[in-house]
């Protein structure tokens, strides 16, 4: 009978013990998932940008969960980085990227191309960047793509990007965004802003901030396709909600549309509704 309750109590305590360990998890993702991070499960909104008052959670919660979760550790690099210790960012990373994480390996390869944190290394922000652009990770491919140039094995030119990128789009938010800016800007083939919207156009219905930022400015300009001063403004608030700062000053432009300058042409005051 003992042995029998012992069992009972175990079977009853590993849920909770489960339970508690994701907890950490679930705060971690609230205040700092990325919302380009393959490893972030679909209901998982993401943030932009940690927000200052997040930082200390982020980086408490997160790096309860980062043990036993690769996507936490690059979320704790995040949040060290929000709290300027690029040190510690860089080394959070790092374990990610060891586990397999494909948006630690870009983080590590901007630092590395950047030179922020840490010597600038070209070739090893090459090599990151590969990694992640053959693991499908847009954002390798894209960076990959502006690196330029060759380097063993993945597509570094936008033609190549372009093709990647549209194998990865049919499922992936971040695909469609960094596709979409391709074709807006005539990167790697013709430019072709009706292909941008649609591709904008998906990812902003996946609440991508990036893409609901682009529509607002499309939809503003009436680029490929109607122009519709109500929707631009309806994507630039969805966009800012979810901390697109460029969002957020297209909004401002938008409350404060008249410049006032001196006879230097220097912005003296602006007119806002």
């Amino acid at each position: 009978m003992r042995t029998y309750l012992l069992a009972i109590l175990f079977v009853l305590a590993a849920p909770l013990t489960a339970h508690a360990q994701s907890a950490d998890l679930v705060l971690c993702d609230r205040v700092a998932a990325d919302p380009s991070d393959p490893d972030k499960p679909a209901d998982v909104r993401g943030v932009t940008e940690i927000a200052a008052s997040d930082v200390a959670t982020a980086i408490k919660f997160c790096k309860q969960a980062a043990p036993s979760s690769r996507r936490a550790m690059f979320a704790l690099g995040r949040a060290y980085a929000a709290n300027r210790q690029t040190g510690e960012a860089i080394a959070a990373w790092r374990k990610a990227a060891d586990k397999g994480s494909t948006a630690a390996m870009v983080e590590l390869g901007v630092a590395y191309g950047t030179g922020a944190g840490i010597a600038k290394d070209e070739a090893q922000a090459r090599k990151l960047f590969e990694k992640a652009a053959q693991s499908g990770n847009p954002r390798g491919v894209s960076n990959l793509a502006a690196l330029g140039g060759t380097g063993g094995g993945a597509p570094t030119d936008p033609a190549q990007a372009r093709v990647l990128l549209g194998r990865a789009a049919e499922t992936n938010a971040e695909a469609q965004y960094q596709l979409g800016l391709l074709l807006s800007n005539g990167n790697g083939g013709e430019k072709d802003d009706v292909a941008a919207r649609a591709m904008f156009e998906k990812a902003a219905a996946q609440n991508h901030p990036g893409a609901l930022e682009r529509m607002g400015e499309f939809a503003a300009d009436g680029r490929g396709g109607p122009k519709d001063k109500d929707a631009a403004k309806a994507y630039y608030e969805r966009a800012a909600a979810l901390g697109d700062e460029d969002a957020k000053k297209a909004l401002e432009r938008i409350r404060c549309p008249y410049a006032i300058k001196d006879k230097a042409g220097k912005l003296v005051t602006t007119l806002c509704f």
